[in-house]
C-alpha cells in the first residue's frame, strides 16, 4: 500500500521556533471507508457543489473532490481535471481509493467520475441513485471506462 505526503499537516514546534510540519497520508481503504460514509446521500445536480449546498446536492466530481478533501488530499473540481491527477492505474491494478474515469457521451471525454472500492465497484454521485455502487466489470460502466488515476 502507498502513502503519500499530502497537505494536510502538523506543525512541529521545539520552544518557539517552528522546526518542521509533519505531514500525513490517507490510504486507498481510508479513502473508500470515508466515501461509504455518503452511501445513499446528495441529490444529483450538475455543478453543485455540496459545502456551498448545505451538504444537500453534489454531481460526480463535487462528490470525489469532498471526499478526498475530507481526508486532506486536494482534488481540482471536474472529472476532466481530476483525470490529470496522481499517476495512470490500469483497471487490472486498481485498488481501493483510486479514481476511476468514464466517457459517457461517447465523445472521448471524460464526463463522469467515481472512486473505486474492491472487487470490481465504486462509488459515485449519478442521477440515478444518489451516492451509490457500481460495477465496472459489466454493462453500462464497463463500456464506457476510460481511464483511472491513483492520487495519495
Amino acid at each position: 500500500m502507498f502513502k503519500k505526503l499530502v497537505s494536510t499537516t502538523t506543525s512541529l514546534l521545539v520552544g518557539s521556533l517552528l522546526v518542521g510540519t509533519l505531514t500525513f497520508a490517507a490510504t486507498g481503504q481510508e479513502i473508500a471507508s470515508r466515501a461509504d460514509n455518503y452511501l445513499g446521500d446528495f441529490k444529483y445536480d450538475f455543478g453543485a457543489e455540496p459545502w456551498n449546498t448545505g451538504y444537500r446536492y453534489a454531481d460526480c466530481s463535487s462528490f470525489t473532490k469532498l471526499v478526498f478533501m475530507r481526508e486532506g488530499e486536494y482534488l481540482p473540481r471536474t472529472s476532466r481535471d481530476q483525470a490529470k491527477r496522481g499517476y495512470y492505474v490500469a483497471k487490472r491494478n486498481l485498488v481501493k481509493g483510486d479514481l476511476v474515469f468514464f466517457d459517457t457521451n461517447n465523445d472521448g471525454r471524460i464526463n463522469h467520475v467515481g472512486i473505486y472500492m474492491g472487487n470490481g465497484r465504486f462509488i459515485h454521485s449519478s442521477p440515478i441513485n444518489k451516492v451509490g455502487f457500481s460495477n465496472l466489470t459489466y454493462g453500462y460502466w464497463k463500456d464506457h471506462y476510460a481511464t483511472a488515476r491513483r492520487v495519495r
